[in-house]
């Protein structure tokens, strides 16, 4: 059915499952950093050097504060309605859910947000774009749409972990 209203359950549920989602990434993921980067760097040689002191040397205060910029990035995303920066939002969210899997197939274990991947990220991005097809406003699912939304997503990422060091490190410095 076209037409069809799309309300602030899907619209502001991306906002929900994200907060959701990033609770357990907040829960789990300095702890899992300190104790698995060490055999992940003789695992994965392939990784660059850099990637791994990034991983070892980001602290809670660091990862907290970058999931609040994030979730501004989301916020604002849930705000635009069923827009295509909404829709991209939504797509990225989902994609970056598929890629969180892969990292625990490809440790072959826990990795941090694969709990809630399957059980919230991957359900409401399909329920959200079920929605929005129904409505008629669900633009149409390219190859090159999906890598924009990864793209973006991790362009968001980096660049809330950018925004949140220069932070604490202007609130470490005296005045």
């Amino acid at each position: 059915m076209t037409g069809e209203r799309v309300g602030g359950a899907v619209t502001w549920g991306l906002l929900g499952a994200w907060a959701v989602h990033d609770l357990e990434e907040l829960a789990t993921v300095p702890g899992w950093l300190r104790r698995n980067v060490p055999g992940l760097r003789k695992r994965f040689p392939q990784v660059p050097e850099g990637v791994w002191r990034r991983a070892e040397t980001m602290g809670a205060a660091e990862f907290a504060t970058a999931v609040g910029v994030m979730g501004a990035v989301v916020g604002t995303a849930a705000a635009a309605g069923r827009s295509g920066f909404y829709q991209s939002a939504l797509t990225g969210f989902g994609l970056h859910g598929v890629m969180h899997l892969a990292q625990a197939a490809a440790v072959r274990g826990y990795t941090p947000g694969s709990v809630t991947s399957p059980l919230v990220v991957l359900p409401f991005t399909l329920w959200a774009r079920g929605r929005l097809r129904k409505a008629g406003v669900l633009r149409p699912a390219r190859p090159r749409d999906a890598v924009a939304g990864l793209v973006a997503a991790g362009a968001a990422t980096v660049a809330s972990h950018v925004v949140a060091r220069r932070l604490l490190g202007s609130a470490r410095r005296p005045s």
